[in-house]
């Protein structure tokens, strides 16, 4: 498979987009390696094409263990 390159635990994110969707982009990237319509697809897409990685997600909203623009490990 194409996304089998080898990657550190931390260096796969899951950000949202200003569209409204989110982005599954490699540390240091500038373009997304997928783009899927809900966190919980786009989660899942990275888990797919990086199955050895836990990929960081941004908080999009506020809880008692964080806020926007912190990030947890899934």
């Amino acid at each position: 498979m194409l996304y089998m390159a080898q990657h550190k635990k931390g260096d796969i994110y899951i950000e949202r987009r200003q569209e409204g969707d989110y982005a599954v982009k490699r540390k240091g990237a500038n373009r997304a390696s997928a783009v899927e319509p809900t966190q919980a697809k786009a989660i899942a897409k990275a888990q797919e094409m990086f199955p050895d990685v836990k990929p960081n997600v941004s908080r999009v909203k506020y809880t008692k263990k964080g806020k926007p623009d912190k990030w947890r490990k899934k």
